[in-house]
C-alpha cells in the first residue's frame, strides 16, 4: 500500500488544490502539508497536515508517518523581493525546507520524489529554453528554485535520490490567486475602470492547470522520467499584450493602459519552454488551447 501513498507540500495553493482531487482520483491516498492546514472546502479524502517545512521540530513533530511512496514537493512561494527586503525568507522557503523535508521521509520508501520547479532558473537564457541550459538566477526566488534543483539532482547522481524535476512556465486557470497576472487582467477588465500595465511585450508561455497536473501525475509512472528535468508550458510564445487583448474581447470590455507600469528589473523578455523533452520521454503535452483556457478562467470569476 505504501507505493500509493502520496505527500503534496504545498497542496492548498492554486497548482496544490487540483493536484489533490487529481491524484485521488488516480488512485493515491493523499497526505497534505501545508502552512494553512485544511483549506475552507477541503477535499475529504485527502489528509491535512498545517506545519512550516522550513522549521524542523514543526516539521518531526506533526509529520509521524513519514513513509511514502511518492513526494510532489510545491513548497515555497513566488515572491521577487530583493535579498534584503524578503529574499532571505524566500529562499529559505525553497532551499531550507526542501532541506527539512529530506531530512524527514522516509528515503527506502520512495519511489519518487518530484520537485516542482520554475522557468525563473533559465533567467536571460535565450528562448526558447531547454532542459540543457545551465541556470542563470536573478532573484533570490530564482537561486532558491535552481539551487533545489541543484540539490537533488546532486542526490540521484550520489545517493541515487529517485528524483525528477519540472520547470513549470505560466501554469493559469480556474481558481488562481487574484494576484496573479491572468485574474488581475481579468478582474481590471470586468471592472470597467483603467488599470495600468505594461507595454506587454514580453513573450510568455501559458499552460492551462489541468495539463500541468497530469503532467505531475505522468512524472510518478514514468521511470524513464528518473533523474530527469523537464519543462512543462505550451511550447508556444504568446506577447502579453495578446492575453491582455484576447481576455478584452472574451469579457467585452476593459481599459488597459500599456505602459503605465515599468517592466520587471532583469526581466527576460522572451520565456518560453521548449516541450520536446517532456512529449518525447513522458508522452506528455498540452491538450487545452489558450483560446478555451482564458474562456474557462473568464467564466470561473465571472461567476
Amino acid at each position: 500500500m505504501s507505493i500509493k501513498k502520496l505527500l503534496i507540500i504545498g497542496g492548498t495553493g492554486f497548482i496544490g488544490k487540483n493536484l489533490v482531487i487529481k491524484s485521488i482520483e488516480s488512485g493515491y491516498s493523499v497526505t497534505v502539508l501545508s502552512l494553512n492546514g485544511a483549506p475552507q472546502e477541503p477535499f475529504h479524502r485527502a489528509h491535512y497536515i498545517k506545519c512550516d517545512i522550513r522549521n524542523l521540530k514543526d516539521l518531526q513533530k506533526n509529520l509521524k508517518d513519514n513513509s511514502f511512496g511518492y513526494v510532489i514537493n510545491l513548497g515555497g512561494y513566488v515572491d521577487h523581493s530583493s535579498f534584503l527586503n524578503g529574499g532571505i525568507e524566500v529562499i529559505e522557503s525553497h532551499l531550507i525546507g526542501l532541506i527539512n523535508i529530506l531530512k524527514i521521509i522516509n528515503w527506502e520508501s520512495i519511489k519518487r520524489f518530484v520537485q516542482v520547479g520554475s522557468s525563473d532558473e533559465y533567467g536571460n537564457s535565450l528562448a526558447p529554453q531547454n532542459e540543457k541550459i545551465a541556470g542563470l538566477p536573478f532573484s533570490p526566488y530564482s537561486f532558491g528554485k535552481l539551487a533545489s534543483t541543484e540539490l537533488l539532482s546532486m542526490l540521484y547522481r550520489s545517493e541515487k535520490l529517485p528524483i525528477v524535476v519540472v520547470r513549470l512556465f505560466l501554469v493559469y486557470g480556474p481558481g488562481q490567486n487574484i494576484e496573479r497576472f491572468l485574474p488581475q487582467i481579468i478582474k481590471g477588465c470586468f471592472s470597467g475602470e483603467s488599470f495600468s500595465v505594461s507595454e506587454g511585450g514580453q513573450l510568455r508561455d501559458f499552460c492551462y492547470i489541468d495539463d500541468i497536473t497530469r503532467g505531475l501525475l505522468l512524472t510518478l509512472s514514468n521511470d524513464e522520467a528518473t533523474g530527469e528535468i523537464f519543462n512543462f508550458g505550451s511550447g508556444k510564445p504568446v506577447a502579453i499584450k495578446n492575453i491582455i487583448k484576447t481576455v478584452q474581447e472574451v469579457i467585452g470590455s476593459g481599459s488597459p493602459d500599456f505602459g503605465k507600469k515599468p517592466y520587471r528589473k532583469n526581466e527576460n523578455m522572451s520565456l518560453y519552454a521548449d516541450i520536446s523533452k517532456a512529449s518525447h520521454v513522458l508522452n506528455w503535452y498540452p491538450v487545452v488551447s489558450l483560446k478555451d483556457g482564458i474562456n474557462k478562467t473568464v467564466a470561473y470569476f465571472k461567476e
